[in-house]
């Protein structure tokens, strides 16, 4: 497409989240042909091994002791150990201080480490199913079991960075879970506004975008000269597809290639997942993160799983809230704009690039 023809479709919108009508997205398109720095690619070292990585199988020695390991015995698939920078952790308690304007909470909480495959550069697409399968059981068990271990947590965060423009580290692949004394603003934002749109309709709003994305399908015209405006089309959001989770396109994405995985029929609390749910969600991710490469080859990303908190109040939000995971690729470097006024700027429309990403062959 010329630039001409891009800038002939050009879309400028600005788009009001759905999840969170607080948080909204400028669609500009035609900022595409502006000259930008780009992330590049995340550096890849194919090796299955490495003498100098701690993470390799071999180098157990190299870390604190494992929390858990699959298998409990013989060679390691996945290993879990603390993490030996930590966000929060329980080594030490701060009381509580409110002082004026001035208030701290104690920083108690967990900070673990997952290996997510005995070998260095294996990325996420090229693990087998059942070996995803096999992972998202363990974050599974590892949320369960930090809620279990202290009444004070009130949420767990599993997050992956990949590459370091994400904030990854150590080149093996690897995740992590936090335990935290607070629910996240983003968390409790999904949380408390899903829970006004079910109070005001008596359902869960992802269950809504779900049923649109799979069912709606309609043509808006101008009123004054019948010129055809937009156009939605059954399907038009969705990624990939299997029996139990689907992958959407968010119609306010954040960022330029965001793709949001969802179980179909409605669950507040990852902890629930059943081996069954686990094998679909493996074959599911792994589809769509081999769309993510092909398209965009290697890409830098981020992805982090939301679930329904802990305390007072929470337990009663089971039928309004829907554990989600949101995949962020980072394929540009926030504007002063973007930071300045806080309003995400997409410069690709969703709707293109979920074509692009539900059009490309993948083995």
């Amino acid at each position: 497409m010329t630039d001409g023809e891009i800038k002939a479709k050009a879309i400028r919108e600005i788009r009001i989240n759905p999840v969170v009508p607080g948080e909204s997205v400028l669609i500009a398109t035609a900022r595409s042909l502006r000259p930008k720095k780009e992330e590049p690619p995340a550096p890849h070292d194919g090796r299955s091994y490495v003498d100098t990585c701690p993470f390799c199988r071999g180098h157990e020695d190299r870390t604190p002791p494992a929390i858990a390991q699959i298998p409990a015995a013989g060679e390691w698939r996945i290993r879990v150990v603390e993490n030996l920078y930590p966000v929060l952790g329980d080594d030490k308690q701060n009381p509580n201080l409110a002082f004026g304007l001035q208030q701290t909470i104690d920083g108690y909480g967990r900070h673990e480490v997952m290996i997510d495959h005995a070998s260095h550069g294996i990325r996420v697409h090229e693990m087998d199913e059942e070996h995803l399968g096999l992972l998202f059981s363990t974050y599974r068990d590892r949320m369960a079991a930090l809620y279990a271990a202290n009444p004070s947590v009130r949420a767990v965060l599993i997050f992956k960075n990949f590459g370091p423009a994400a904030g990854a580290s150590i080149a093996h692949t690897h995740s992590q879970i936090v335990a935290m004394p607070v629910v996240p603003y983003n968390i409790e934002a999904e949380v408390q506004s899903s829970a006004a749109y079910h109070a005001r309709t008596g359902r869960c709003i992802f269950c809504s975008l779900i049923d649109e994305a799979l069912t709606f399908e309609a043509t808006f015209y101008d009123r004054e000269s019948g010129i055809v405006r937009r156009k939605i089309s059954v399907g038009q959001y969705v990624i990939e597809r299997g029996r139990r989770f689907i992958a959407i396109k968010p119609f306010a994405s954040r960022f330029e290639w965001e793709v949001q995985i969802l179980p179909l029929s409605h669950e507040a609390d990852f902890a629930n997942l059943s081996a069954d749910d686990a094998a679909d969600l493996g074959r599911v991710f792994r589809r769509t993160m081999a769309r993510l490469n092909a398209v965009l080859g290697g890409v830098q990303y981020n992805f982090f799983i939301h679930s329904l908190p802990r305390g007072p109040g929470f337990e009663a939000l089971r039928s309004s809230y829907h554990w989600n995971i949101e995949i962020c690729p980072r394929t540009s470097i926030p504007t002063g704009f973007e930071l300045g006024s806080g309003l995400f700027m997409n410069t690709i429309s969703p709707e293109d690039a979920a074509e692009r990403l539900r059009s490309v062959e993948i083995v």
